[in-house]
């Protein structure tokens, strides 16, 4: 086991978040290393039990594994892992030199697989034979060997998997899985079943659409809540592979395991809760999961195979990457014991921290496992589970997104995690005293056990209080947080164990392997990690900041209005709110139309009435879905309607609405509405309200694309520069079209392209992705179009046939034929201009050395507040750099990122970003904000908002008369209460002396489509990216001065009460 207990310092934590890093990786590589170690050892105690006739007793290795280890015979422990020459005999093994086909190992059953029986007397039938330097290709039929040729000369083998191949004598067919390794290539044969549905292209198909709609309900699922994500995906896995358990496996910070999730068999006993010594799951294993990341055992109890291999090469046959890997002795045993016979596992791997991969470790790492159990043999064909290897990718992307979530939480909140049970007054004093004498150069310690770091008080403590962690504020105040005895924070989550029911303790099982855990990490808490230990720095950092604050401001003071005063004030607002949003509802340029709860008409503004040609007056009363829409739209309507009654709001529905009088030529008018639910002043529902898009155009235009017409071909097919590229796929994923533009694009030719599955062969073999996420994104775009659900502007990176990086945006909609049945998916590719391309490249050049100096500024000078505002304002210009594409500013399709942050960061931000133009102009600075308003916390897009208020600012800055000229900023926050939801509304004044800006500047921002000034188009785009956060500008000028006024209204998070022990 990994050295634990071991006190940690931080010295100047604030000051050293490299070295911080730095030392958060040298002390997991550190755990890692050690582990091998136990692992190792394990393994011989496991292996000399079994010479020697004894029974193994894991509880008592477990507990003696603390002895040194040859390195010696860790590199033989490691060897045996990886080559341990024998596979499972559900399937066969073939490798061969890649460059002859010459078979240079094999495994002993894959002569009796593939039909090839030995001939114990001669014949004049010419027999093909298996043996070492035989041509793998006599072996199979001939279209087999053609499949297998081209497979050879792909770039990346493994993505062409599984090729369907048959055996030339027996003519059964099998799955041909296959990897590189450092001698040749490996070939997994695994036998597939004729009846099995999965044969087929189209059934392997359907295992991925399958794991598709899996993910589009992880997707689907509100965030925030880890928990919920694992119970989701353990229901989704079992409902696919049909075994009798499936758990989420997390592996925590000191290596050790706990299972968070499960869905099972009901009378099968709980495994919740259970946490496992880091052995059960060596790092040899570990380390395989991130090479091979799904791993089935078919069988525990079967004998495994042995490989026959060239007595030529130097050491035995690398398994690693084989799917057909014989199970170790030990792990076969201890499935066994558990009543389990097989076994599906699957690595989840998610990025590391910024930390880690700035010290030059891998960018994934392995947070834990999905696990499979069943009670009898299982074997489930490998296009299901690679389709389960998607759902894991898809998994791992939301959860790392979800820990991202918890992480920043964590930082935002100093009181997130309980701070445990605490020790007397007395001895608090005690330990601050220890601290102070023998710690008192720090600024902090942490420990899982106070009795291995040092302090003599430790054993009167009990098991009350095993861990501490604290945090200096000043030289005399102290945060402190206390753990209690791992034993106590572990609980099992199955049945009581009763007297009689007793357990072998000798025997590898999940009760013993449990009580070998306890006895590890008696007298030790549980490690605090890192996401823990950052949010406790963060907290100290706050803390000494408003020591610091507290001491003196200039800010001026705001006078708040009496209660009463301001509730009048908010009912005159609501009052003329209202007013306003019903005008804005009558005048609105889009199509939004109202019924009541029998589903009858009772608003429908004119845009609506423009596009149907029917008057407002024709329209009320009349039924939506029997009088106004289209048949094919009635059901459909129906639904949004019965969903919209009961609360439930869908989004971005398309419907067919009938046209009339003199628009009746049009035949139709297709509008993707959102619905509302209409509420009355009691917040009962009674009605629906449609806000739509009007997509005719859209739809008529798309339609000459998917549709098969006579100009289909011409169209697609056209040399036509303004023709974009485009390719389709058919119902199974494969390539159907694959025009001009992507053949320049790609260098691929359509010869070289059709008929290929457009995942993993076209994109990933033939054009490289970046990973393996973004294919799995890619292959839930693809199929999501399949399935009806369009994609608009996906962000999509690919490797042309030289190497070369292609930046693009992807549209993927349904295919339909001439009866409207999907028959696939039509894709196109949106692609900046080189010029653009090439000045991006520059631009970001630059700005990566700016942001190194700014870093290695902020390291040179620690601790004060201007490092924070260098980190925001580098925010601020990578979002920036990244919205050079204004066409999405102008649709109103920008992202915005909201998160909670703090109303005082953004103003230092925005301040720091026009103090060097202030001090060349000779400008004084006034500021009027109130004190209280910099800790307010609020929810919305930071970096945004700086980026708004910071060009207005600096326009401000730059046109206010120099020298001895001024420009102040001035804030007025006012609270409301909407909905029982508290929002902030803020003002911002920008305020000169003199002319302020030019007229055309003004112009540019308001009225223009054409800019004349750079600074114009600027402020024009910031004008309408505060319009997306609902937000205002406008624009005065007075006889003596001028100014801004920004005006936006923020949400506040709402504060949950939390208990504390």
């Amino acid at each position: 086991m990994a050295s634990r207990g071991k006190a940690t310092h931080t010295h100047q934590h604030q000051a050293h978040a490299q070295s911080s890093g730095t030392s958060n990786l040298r002390e997991t590589v550190s755990k890692v290393i050690a582990q091998y170690t136990v692992d190792a050892r394990l393994h011989a105690v496991f292996e000399q039990s079994g010479e020697s006739g004894k029974s193994f007793d894991y509880s008592q290795s477990v507990k003696t594994t603390t002895q040194s280890v040859p390195e010696q015979q860790i590199t033989a422990y490691l060897s045996k892992i990886q080559r341990g020459g024998h596979i499972q005999p559900f399937g066969c093994m073939v490798a061969v030199d890649e460059s002859t086909f010459t078979v240079i190992a094999y495994s002993e059953n894959a002569q009796e697989m593939l039909g090839l029986m030995v001939q114990s007397v001669p014949t004049l039938d010419k027999q093909e034979i298996l043996t070492i330097g035989t041509d793998v290709r006599t072996l199979l039929t001939p279209s087999s060997a053609v499949l297998l040729e081209r497979a050879f000369g792909a770039r990346e083998i493994t993505l062409l998997n599984p090729i369907l191949i048959h055996s030339k004598n027996s003519r059964k067919p099998f799955y041909a899985i296959l990897h590189r390794i450092d001698v040749g290539v490996v070939i997994d044969l695994e036998p597939a079943r004729t009846e099995d549905p999965a044969l087929s292209i189209a059934g392997a198909v359907q295992s991925q659409k399958l794991a598709v709609r899996a993910i589009s309900h992880l997707q689907s699922l509100p965030g925030g809540d880890i928990k919920l994500l694992c119970d989701t995906v353990v229901e989704s896995v079992r409902e696919l592979t049909g075994y009798d358990r499936v758990m989420v496996y997390k592996f925590h910070e000191d290596e050790h395991g706990e299972v968070v999730a499960e869905s099972k068999r009901p009378d099968l006993e709980p495994y919740i809760g259970l946490h496992y010594p880091a052995t059960d799951i060596p790092q040899a294993s570990r380390f395989l999961f991130k090479q091979n990341r799904v791993r089935m055992i078919a069988d525990c109890h079967a004998s495994s195979v042995r490989v026959i291999q060239d007595e030529a090469l130097m050491q035995p046959l690398c398994l690693v990457g084989s799917t057909l890997r014989g199970p170790h002795g030990c792990h076969g045993q201890y499935m066994a014991n558990m009543g389990s016979i097989a076994s599906l596992a699957m690595a989840v791997i998610i990025n590391s921290n910024d930390d880690e991969a700035a010290g030059g470790r891998s960018l994934m790492r392995l947070w834990g496992l999905v696990v499979c159990h069943h009670t009898s043999a299982r074997c489930i064909p490998f296009p299901l589970r690679y389709a389960c290897e998607f759902l894991m990718q898809a998994f791992g992307l939301q959860l790392n997104m979800e820990l991202q979530l918890a992480s920043q939480m964590s930082e935002k909140h100093g009181n997130y995690y309980p701070v445990g049970v605490t020790p007397t007054e007395a001895q608090i004093k005690d330990i601050v005293g220890w601290l102070l004498a023998f710690h008192g150069d720090s600024t902090g310690l942490s420990t899982d056990s106070l009795g291995d770091a040092g302090y003599p008080g430790a054993g009167s403590l009990g098991d009350a209080v095993c861990g501490m962690a604290v945090a200096y504020i000043t030289s005399k105040d102290f945060l402190f947080w206390f753990r209690s005895h791992t034993a106590k924070e572990i609980k099992w989550g199955g049945a009581k164990h009763h007297p009689e029911d007793k357990d072998d303790g000798q025997r590898m099982h999940p009760r013993s392997s449990f009580k070998a855990f306890l006895e590890v990490v008696k007298s030790h808490s549980l490690p605090w990690d890192i996401a823990e230990m950052d949010a406790i720095h963060s907290l100290q950092l706050i803390l000494r900041d408003s020591f610091m604050d507290a001491e003196g401001s200039n800010s001026k003071a705001v006078i708040n209005a009496p209660p009463g005063d301001l509730e009048l004030q908010g009912i005159d607002e609501i009052s003329s709110v209202a007013r306003e949003m019903v005008r804005l509802i009558e005048t609105a340029t889009a199509p939004i139309f109202a019924v009541d709860s029998a589903g009858s008409i009772n608003g429908w503004n004119a845009k609506v009435a423009e596009l149907t040609g029917l008057s407002v007056e024709e329209a009320m009363g009349k039924s939506l879905v029997h009088d106004l829409v289209y048949k094919e739209s009635e059901e459909t309507v129906d639904k949004l309607l019965c969903n919209a009654l009961r609360g439930e709001e869908d989004k971005n529905v398309e419907i067919k609405l009938k046209t009339f009088g003199s628009e009746q030529h049009k035949k139709a008018v297709f509008v993707v509405v959102n619905a509302c639910s209409s509420k009355d002043y009691a917040n009962d529902i009674v009605g629906v309200c449609f806000v739509g898009q009007d997509v005719t155009g859209h739809k008529v235009v798309m339609d000459k694309f998917i549709n098969i017409q006579g100009d289909y071909k011409a169209i697609v097919h056209s040399p036509n520069p303004l023709i974009p590229p485009i390719f389709a796929s058919d119902e199974n994923t494969c390539c159907s079209e694959w025009n001009t533009a992507m053949e320049k694009l790609t260098g691929w030719t359509k010869g070289d392209i059709m008929g290929k599955m457009l995942v993993g062969e076209i994109f990933g073999c033939c054009c490289r992705l970046k990973g393996q996420d973004p294919m799995t994104k890619f292959m839930i775009v693809l199929h999501n179009a399949i399935e009806g659900q369009d994609t608009d502007k996906f962000p999509f990176a690919f490797f042309d046939r030289n190497g070369k990086c292609v930046q693009a945006l992807l549209t993927a909609n349904k295919r339909v034929n001439m009866d409207g049945q999907i028959i696939g998916a039509f894709c196109f590719l949106q692609i900046p201009s080189p010029e653009l391309q090439q000045a991006l490249k520059i631009q970001r050049e630059q700005e990566k050395k700016c942001f190194a100096r700014i870093k290695e500024l902020a390291y040179i000078f620690p601790g004060n507040k201007e490092s924070t505002k260098c980190g925001a304002c580098e925010k601020q210009m990578l979002k920036i750099i990244r919205d050079v594409d204004l066409q999405i500013i102008e649709d109103g399709s920008l992202d915005l990122e909201k998160t909670e942050f703090l109303v005082g960061s953004v103003i230092d931000a925005v301040v720091s970003q026009v103090m060097i133009l202030l001090r060349e102009r000779g400008l004084q600075l006034i500021r009027d904000i109130p004190e209280e308003i910099k800790t307010l916390a609020v929810y919305g897009d930071q970096v945004r908002i700086q980026q708004v208020l910071a060009d207005f600012l600096l326009n401000m800055v730059r046109y206010a008369p120099s020298p001895d000229g001024w420009v102040e900023i001035q804030v007025r926050p006012r609270l409301e209460q909407i909905s029982g939801e508290s929002i902030l509304h803020i003002e911002f004044r920008i305020v000169c002396p003199g002319e302020g800006l030019p007229p055309e500047l003004v112009q540019d921002m308001f009225h223009s489509s054409r800019w004349v000034t750079q600074e114009g188009l600027g402020l024009s785009m910031c004008r309408k990216i505060l319009k997306l956060m609902n937000g205002e500008v406008q624009y005065s000028r007075e006889s003596e001065r001028c100014y801004f006024l920004i005006i936006l209204e923020l949400p506040m998070p709402t504060r949950r009460s939390r208990s504390v022990d």
